[in-house]
């Protein structure tokens, strides 16, 4: 069976980014044993990534490289925020380069990357970590199988055999 809308999806990979030297290095990966598994054609993984795996079968390799723009996108100059000192007195001060659970108004739940800690301000990127890098993903095709029923009506896999419970 070929990778197409409606299919649960196992797969290892390697994701790679590049540096400012123009180096890959190495940013996660799944392994057979904490594979990847996702329903494929419903909007859970970047599209443009989806389409690399498109047709592909079990056993099949694939390597390929996405940009900025087909990842997490460009880093947004204006994603940046000075939050005020005191949202921190109950929870404690965090570090630069800690990633801090945030809210909006709308109770939107986000991370943010703390840049600096100034004398009244917290000062965090609220870009997505990966925003601004190329994405150099490598790995391969364990399972294909027709999503169920219930996968379907609740929008996401139940695991490579299809019983895992939530």
């Amino acid at each position: 069976m070929s990778i197409k809308p409606n299919t649960v999806v196992s797969l290892t990979y390697e994701l790679h980014t590049t540096n400012e030297e123009g180096q890959q290095v190495f940013v996660e990966k799944a392994d057979e044993q904490n594979a990847l598994v996702f329903l494929y054609g419903t909007g859970m993984m970047l599209p443009k990534f989806e389409e690399h795996l498109a047709g592909l079968n079990v056993g099949d390799e694939y390597s390929f490289e996405l940009t900025a723009a087909d990842g997490y996108g460009d880093l947004d100059p204006g994603a940046f925020a000075d939050l005020p000192i005191e949202m921190f007195k109950d929870a404690g001060l965090p570090a630069v380069g800690d990633v801090i659970p945030l809210q909006d108004n709308q109770g939107n739940h986000f991370r943010a990357g703390v840049t600096a800690i100034h004398e009244t301000t917290v000062s965090v990127d609220l870009n997505h970590p990966m925003a601004g890098k190329n994405l150099i993903f490598a790995g391969k095709i364990l399972s294909v199988r027709e999503a169920t029923e219930e996968e379907l009506s609740h929008g996401h896999a139940h695991g490579a055999d299809g019983h895992q419970g939530h």
